[in-house]
Formats: C-alpha cells, sequence, structure tokens
C-alpha cells in the first residue's frame, strides 16, 4: 500500500499559541508596551509612600491656595497670569491643581501622577521609535534604559518636578504628530505639532531647541533631507533640500522664541537670573565640565542628589579641559560616521537640549541638575541601542547572546534607581543624601535646617544654619532662619540685624515678604510700633498672601487699641491659614467691638473645625 507524501508549509502550519501570539506586530508592540508599563510602575511603587518635600513641593501644593482650590475659573485664570516661583508653566499649576481636587494634601495621589506619566512617557518613547525604525528590540530597549536610568528618578519621585513629566509627554505627542505630518505634509497636521510642542513649553520652557530636535529626526530615522538622508524605513515620506526643511521650522522656532522671552521675565521677576551672577568665562568652563559630568553619570551614575553646588572657580582647568575635548572628540567622531544616522542624531540631541540649561545663562546656584538629563539622555540611549544592536549583527550573534548583556545592564541600573528611589522617602534623608555625596552644599543645609526646625528640633537645626551662613555669606535664606532663632530666644537686636541682611542679599518677593514679617514681630517686641506697621506693610506689599504680616498687624492694632483694624486683618489672617483657634480669637475680637452676631458666627466656625475647642479654651462670647 502506497501513500502519498503532504509536504506543508511553514505558512500552512497551525500555528501554537505563543508564536501566534508573535505573529501580529500590534500584539507584539502592545507587549512590549505592557512589559515597559508595568515595570516602571513596580520600580517607583515604593514611592507612593513618600511624604512631600520641603523643597518646592511646599511652594507648588501645600502651602498654594491657588492649586490647593482645584481646577476652577479663578485658578485657570491665575494659572495663565503668574510669575511665581520664577516659572511661567499654566498647564503644569493646572495640573498639581487637578490632583488637589482628586487626591487633596494625600501625597500618594500626587507620586501616583507623576509615575503614571513616567511610565506614559516611557510607552510613547518606545511607540515612536519602533513605528519610525521598524526596528522593535533596540526601540525596546532605548525605552527600558529611559524607564529605569537612576538619573530620571529625580523627575519622577520630586512631585514638583511634574513639569519635566509634562513637558516631556507633549513634546513626545509633538513628535509623534510630526511623524503623522512627514507622511502627509499639510497645514492641518502642522497644527497639530505646534500645538503640541505649545504644550510641552506651557508646561516647562526646556525644549525650547525642539524645531532643531525635528530637524534631526528629519536626518534620521525619517530621512527627509534629500541627498543627504538615507530613505526612511517608513512608507510614503518624501525627501526635500535641508533649505526647505529649515523654513518648515520656521513658525515653531517663533514659538520657541516666544518661550524663551516669557520666561526670561519669569525668571528676571522672582530674581532668579543672575541674582548673584557668576562672571562669564566661569560659567563657561562649568558649562563645559558639565557636559561632561552629564555623561559620566549616564555610564555611572554614582551619587545623584537634587541638588549639585555651583563650583565656580574651584573646577579644575584639567578637567574642564578633558570634558572639552571629550566633547570634540566625540562630535568628530559623529560626524565622520553620519552614516549611522543615529550616531549624529543622538549625540546632537543630547548636545542640544542641555543648551537651555546647561548654566550659561545662570538661573539659580546649582552646577547641574538631574532632572535637566531626562530627555537629554534619550539621545545617547539611541547611541548605545542602535550601536550595540549593529554591532552585534556584524558578529552575526544570536538573539539570545545579544539579550543577556541588556538584561545584566538593565538589571544593574533597576537596583541602583530603587536605591536611589530610597534617598527620596522623606526630606531629612534627601537632604542628608546631598550632604554626603557634595561638599559646600549651602542650600542643602538650609534645607536640612528646615527639616528639623518642623520636627523640633531648633538647635541642632540652628547649627546646618549658621553653617550655610558660613559656606556662603551671600546666602539670605541662612540669615532668615537664623534671625527666626535668635528671636525665638530672646536675642531680638541680633535677629533685626540679621533680617535687615536678608533685605540687602535677598531679592526673591517672597522671602523679603518672609524677613519684613519677621522684623515687624521683632520691632513689635522692642516696642517700636511705627517700624513695626511699616515692616507689615512692606511684608503685605510684596506678598498679599503672607499670613504671618497680617496675623502680626492684627496684634498691633489690638496694642494700639485699634479693635476694627485689628479684626479686618485677623479675618486675612484666617483666611490665608483658616484654624479653629484662630476663628476663637477672632470671636473674642469681635465680642470685644460688640459684634454680636459675627462674635457667634465665629464662635461656631472654631466649635464646627475642633468641636473639643471649647473645653480647652475660655468660653466663647455671651
Amino acid at each position: 500500500m502506497s501513500s502519498t507524501a503532504v509536504r506543508v508549509t511553514q505558512s500552512e502550519r497551525p500555528a501554537t499559541p505563543s508564536s501566534a501570539l508573535f505573529d501580529s506586530l500590534a500584539k507584539r508592540l502592545f507587549l512590549m508596551s505592557l512589559v515597559l508599563a508595568v515595570f516602571t510602575l513596580v520600580l517607583y511603587n515604593r514611592a507612593n509612600q513618600f511624604p512631600f518635600l520641603n523643597y518646592d513641593d511646599n511652594r507648588y501644593i501645600i502651602e498654594n491656595l491657588h492649586t490647593q482650590a482645584g481646577l476652577t475659573w479663578s485658578t485657570l485664570r491665575w494659572a495663565f497670569t503668574t510669575f511665581e516661583f520664577a516659572n511661567w508653566h499654566p498647564l503644569t499649576w493646572m495640573s498639581h491643581a487637578l490632583d488637589c481636587q482628586l487626591f487633596h494634601l494625600n501625597s500618594a495621589g500626587h507620586h501616583f501622577t507623576s509615575i503614571l506619566l513616567h511610565a506614559v512617557n516611557v510607552v510613547l518613547l518606545f511607540l515612536l521609535l519602533a513605528r519610525g525604525t521598524r526596528r522593535e528590540l533596540p526601540s525596546f530597549l532605548v525605552a527600558a534604559l529611559f524607564a529605569v536610568h537612576p538619573v530620571n528618578v529625580e523627575s519622577v519621585v520630586w512631585i514638583a518636578e511634574r513639569k519635566n513629566l509634562l513637558s516631556t509627554l507633549f513634546f513626545l505627542l509633538a513628535v509623534g504628530a510630526y511623524g503623522w505630518y512627514a507622511l502627509k505634509p499639510g497645514w492641518k497636521r502642522y497644527c497639530a505639532v505646534a500645538g503640541l510642542l505649545a504644550c510641552s513649553l506651557m508646561s516647562k520652557p526646556m525644549l525650547v531647541t525642539a524645531p532643531f530636535l525635528l530637524l534631526l529626526l528629519d536626518y534620521w530615522p525619517l530621512g527627509r533631507i534629500r541627498g543627504r538622508s538615507v530613505a526612511s524605513e517608513m512608507a510614503g515620506i518624501e525627501q526635500f533640500p535641508l533649505s526647505k526643511l529649515s523654513v518648515e521650522k520656521l513658525p515653531l522656532l517663533l514659538l520657541s522664541a516666544a518661550s524663551s522671552v516669557i520666561a526670561i521675565r519669569a525668571q528676571r521677576a522672582s530674581g532668579a537670573v543672575g541674582a548673584s551672577p557668576f562672571p562669564p568665562g566661569a560659567r563657561l568652563e562649568n558649562g563645559i565640565y558639565s557636559y561632561g559630568r552629564y555623561l559620566w553619570k549616564a555610564f555611572w551614575p554614582a551619587d545623584l542628589t537634587l541638588l549639585y553646588p555651583w563650583a565656580g572657580h574651584s573646577v579644575s582647568l584639567w578637567k574642564v579641559c578633558v570634558a572639552g575635548l571629550l566633547l570634540v572628540a566625540t562630535t568628530f567622531f559623529v560626524l565622520k560616521m553620519r552614516t549611522r544616522g543615529y550616531l549624529l542624531t543622538g549625540w546632537f540631541w543630547f548636545l542640544g537640549t542641555l543648551v537651555p540649561v546647561i548654566g550659561v545663562i545662570q538661573v539659580g546656584n546649582q552646577a547641574m541638575a538631574d532632572r535637566y538629563a531626562y530627555v537629554p539622555l534619550i539621545g545617547l540611549f539611541l547611541m548605545i541601542a542602535w550601536g550595540f544592536a549593529d554591532w552585534a549583527a556584524s558578529r552575526k550573534w544570536s538573539l539570545a547572546v545579544q539579550t543577556a548583556p541588556a538584561i545584566c545592564v538593565l538589571a544593574a541600573l533597576s537596583v541602583a534607581s530603587y536605591q536611589q528611589i530610597g534617598y527620596w522617602r522623606d526630606s531629612l534623608t534627601v537632604w542628608a543624601h546631598a550632604l554626603k555625596v557634595t561638599q559646600h552644599n549651602f542650600v542643602a543645609e538650609d534645607n536640612m535646617g528646615v527639616a528639623l526646625t518642623q520636627l523640633n528640633h531648633a538647635d541642632q537645626a540652628y547649627s546646618f544654619f549658621v553653617q550655610a551662613a558660613q559656606d556662603e555669606p551671600n546666602d539670605p535664606v541662612a540669615r532668615l532662619n537664623i534671625g527666626t532663632y535668635l528671636d525665638q530666644h530672646g536675642r531680638t537686636a541680633q535677629a533685626i540685624e540679621q533680617y535687615e541682611l536678608v533685605l540687602h542679599l535677598g531679592s526673591e518677593p517672597g522671602l523679603l515678604a518672609a524677613a519684613y514679617a519677621n522684623l515687624g514681630l521683632a520691632y513689635g517686641e522692642l516696642g517700636d510700633y511705627a517700624k513695626s506697621r511699616s515692616s507689615f506693610e512692606q511684608s503685605i506689599r510684596l506678598n498679599p498672601n503672607q499670613a504671618s504680616a497680617w496675623q502680626g498687624m492684627a496684634l498691633l492694632s489690638v496694642r494700639q487699641g485699634k479693635l476694627d483694624e485689628a479684626i479686618s486683618s485677623y479675618e486675612q489672617y484666617l483666611e490665608l491659614q483658616p484654624s479653629a483657634p484662630g476663628f476663637m480669637q477672632l470671636a473674642r475680637l469681635l465680642a470685644q467691638a460688640n459684634h454680636r452676631q459675627a462674635a457667634i458666627a465665629a464662635y461656631q466656625q472654631a466649635v464646627r473645625m475642633d468641636p473639643n475647642i471649647a473645653q480647652t479654651q475660655s468660653v466663647g462670647p455671651r
């Protein structure tokens, strides 16, 4: 009995469940995206338990009545018109306001939003690269490095740095819209790019170099530059002369220029630009050296911290020269190897995105910051992932052999990130770590002192404030806190000297308002009511929301027998800092002024806020 052999081709064989799962590009992208998102959320999960920090978290959220009000019309109007805290970023304010509306002052909700945004950015980066290059594994490696690199911890777990995550989200969406535009150029698609870029700049104005980044993407991977680019893997993308593509970016460049002007105005309004300007030569040296430090931390992410003090002339010339030579040598290398488009795009992406924050235009006293590297490191990750993939392919390595070193690197970075996240568990830990890995860090010393003060360790805090003043004699924050300590310990005349120094050294309106409020209280203690009143008035002029100034004005008015004025000031104070004891005190003032009904209403408000207050304080108005 003969039999006939039947040949079954690969396409005719029934697929096993596992192979069928990966046969579809859409399914592969979905599963890889899911892995990236889940791993990112798990890695950062512990941060959900962390409280707010005493550095910007307080000013952005826990002491900010505008964001605490939620997404109201008043908050929206304020978000688009304020230059508070040296920034104009209305979408960031709206994000914080929405979190306050949803989670109130529960820090877990605010942390989760930031972590979720980072996970979304990771997935978006992967999908954009996979779509634009048709190479899933290198795209996955870039996104995975972006997800787990320890340098990015600061942007994710520091709630006040929400602006970085939002800005990156809108920028990545703008890149996606640009790829859509490149497939079929038209004004509607161009408007989508411009609108998303505007949203990015309204979250944080760092990505003002975005038009140049899009030109880099024209070179690789989109391949839009005629005569210079290798044709894109994406079908349907037409090539144009470089001149036309440059002109195409001009409207976006105008958008970036407008954002830059607004940002500089905001910084100057707060005194953040050039408050204590460093010489241009020193700033240039610091910029070159900082480029080298960012590169080093990309490959060896150790001793990361919230604030790196500006070293100024203490940076050795040889270090600046080594950093400069490294930058020049790498630039020549990528230009020579420009046929490998990912090298040129990745390198100039890294250099270009750091330009606004490299320190040539001085903003604040930090030499560099981990948060500034959130987007720039993507360029280095491109160079690493594609370079490794091409090198492995030239040696015909199997997928398993290629995967092993990648897994080892990602595992090591994940462990380092997990440890770095732990340094952010509270204010004391953040600043203790900063003082451990840096020297002469007066900002860390100031904030360590504030954290200890909040824990009622005033004597320990005072030593940090004194050390900060020694490290930076022109530090107004240290002087303000030293004055407060001296005032609380009966050394009022010495405290006034410190407050006067704050007025001489400081420029930030909120800081000056706090100094004037403290001066008003100190002069009141000495019986100089004229200077006391003048100081309170100056404080309120600088910051109408300075609660201590309104409270001090109320107390001063009581001493001078001006009950109606005292009541008005106390009402302003309670609008800013409502409390049961405060309403009880207001009830007493109203009763003394024979405003019986208002006194009863204030007393009832105190009881509503604290039903036991009548037992701990004298009975309210009769």
